[in-house]
């Protein structure tokens, strides 16, 4: 089977909504260590190599919106297309107190040959997707562990992140902090965006509405569990888009 970086659904979908999900996948390539980081299979399954749960919930919220949805796939530790080219962290060499084996010693050389068959690629398409409509709303679709080693635990079912552009996810916060049984975070358990990042490239630069969503990833672990969550954000980002008047 021929290998792609990326996952398109839903690509004549004709809802203003575009869905991301840049940590869809813990792939790695054929031509990156043989299809091998040099790690355990009980470590590719954790989140330091995708964020579990979210290509599901992605592709179950682009269809509830009907919208397209593009997924990332490879392993956030080939290279992380949530970062800028020029990001210290774009290939990561050790995450969470893991050492990546394979990434120890990559040089310039290599970085730029994944960047060219991985990443820039899926940035290529991302930036075609959003360029189908002039009004495009994107909505990036991520997870995040309960707990990282030595740290405390983390009490959100929710986090939504924004940095420059507060204008779905204000009130997207408001209206989810309206659920009882929800634990919500603002800019938690990461703070806003990064400098080069996909909301920042994509939406941010175009000044497109957007928002970021994080689910704890222990919320989301079944077939059912992601659809479920979709279900429930999707009226939730359809009214706060109206609220937000975008």
């Amino acid at each position: 089977m021929t290998y792609h970086p990326f996952e398109i659904e839903g690509a004549g979908r004709p809802a203003r909504w575009l869905v991301t999900c840049d940590h869809a996948s813990n792939t790695v390539p054929p031509f990156v260590g043989g299809g091998s980081l040099g790690l355990a299979a009980g470590d590719m399954a954790r989140h330091i190599a995708y964020d579990p749960g979210a290509a599901g919930v992605a592709r179950a919220l682009a269809e509830r919106l009907d919208a397209p949805c593009i997924c990332a796939n490879f392993s956030r530790l080939v290279i992380d297309p949530n970062r800028g080219e020029d990001d210290p962290t774009l290939v990561m060499k050790l995450y969470d107190g893991t050492i990546i084996p394979e990434n120890r010693h990559v040089d310039a050389e290599e970085v730029e040959r994944r960047l060219n068959r991985l990443y820039r690629p899926y940035h290529t398409a991302l930036a075609e997707l959003a360029a189908r409509r002039d009004d495009t709303v994107i909505v990036s679709m991520h997870s995040f562990t309960p707990q990282l080693q030595g740290r405390p635990p983390r009490s959100w079912h929710v986090g939504v992140l924004y940095a420059a552009d507060e204008r779905l996810s204000r009130p997207l916060i408001t209206r989810l902090r309206a659920e009882p049984d929800l634990c919500i975070g603002e800019n938690e358990p990461y703070g806003g965006h990064l400098p080069g990042d996909s909301i920042a490239r994509h939406a941010i630069a175009h000044q497109r509405p957007n928002a970021l969503l994080e689910l704890r990833n222990d919320l989301i672990e079944t077939a059912d569990q992601q659809r479920a969550w979709a279900e429930r954000l999707a009226p939730m980002l359809e009214q706060a888009a109206e609220t937000a008047g975008v």
